[in-house]
């Protein structure tokens, strides 16, 4: 004797717990295009899993993302398995560690030294300084006479050792933001694609209820054909 808490899908033939029910007329056309695909046999009359639902929910999904965008790359690929285990993006995008070398951390830090006040007021004393010793201390016969030759090849070693380690930490900075822009469009891509399977499972329990609606007001409508055939006799 068939248990009635349980029903057999139509495409796999494996008994599923009522809860887990799907009519074929609550699922999407896309979707039941493709279950219609491989079971030329089912129509909107049958029933199937809700896991097997899912199944299908993602094939339309990859075919969605192959034909709009292309080949899958590794970022969809992983939006992909995400969806599959149910696992957060964002958790694992702020698990990341940042590693730098000994050379990146250096740039890094003279490109913030460098680019800071304290570097430009520091700098002019010490240029203030350097004029005034060899100019009013030592009446410019110090070791820089006027016009400061030697203090002019201090600047530019400084300015020309300075600029390719400031490029050096903002060529840094444009890979950083690029795998940024990589990891928001994996998030972005995630919520849109969740937001399409919830409006499929919205649509399902709507259908759903609505589809329990009708059974009870069958039932309702029985009860009172009872009343009135009871009034009657």
């Amino acid at each position: 004797m068939k248990n009635n808490s349980t029903f057999k899908s139509a495409i796999s033939n494996i008994d599923y717990p009522q809860k887990e029910k799907i009519s074929g007329k609550s699922i999407h056309d896309p979707v039941l295009g493709l279950i219609v695909k491989d079971f030329p046999s089912f129509c909107e009359d049958d029933f199937i899993a809700i896991k097997e639902l899912n199944t299908y929910r993602q094939k339309y999904i990859s075919n969605y993302l192959s034909t709009e965008i292309g080949a899958l790359s590794d970022l969809e690929k992983s939006v992909m398995e995400s969806l599959r285990e149910d696992k957060s993006i964002v958790s694992s995008v702020e698990d990341e560690n940042e590693n730098r070398s000994f050379g990146q951390k250096i740039a890094d830090k003279v490109a913030d030294f460098g680019g800071s006040w304290t570097f430009i007021l520091s700098f002019l004393l010490f240029i203030v300084l350097w004029i005034a010793a060899n100019v009013y201390i030592l009446l410019n016969k110090g070791f820089d006479p006027y016009p400061f030759i030697l203090l002019n090849l201090i600047l530019s070693c400084i300015a020309a050792l300075q600029a390719p380690v400031i490029m050096m930490s903002q060529n840094r900075q444009e890979e950083k933001d690029r795998t940024r822009a990589k990891k928001d469009y994996m998030i972005n891509l995630k919520s849109e694609l969740e937001i399409r399977m919830i409006h499929d499972k919205i649509d399902h329990l709507i259908m759903h209820q609505q589809q329990e609606l009708i059974e009870i007001q069958k039932v309702q409508i029985e009860m009172m054909n009872d009343i009135l055939n009871q009034i009657k006799k």
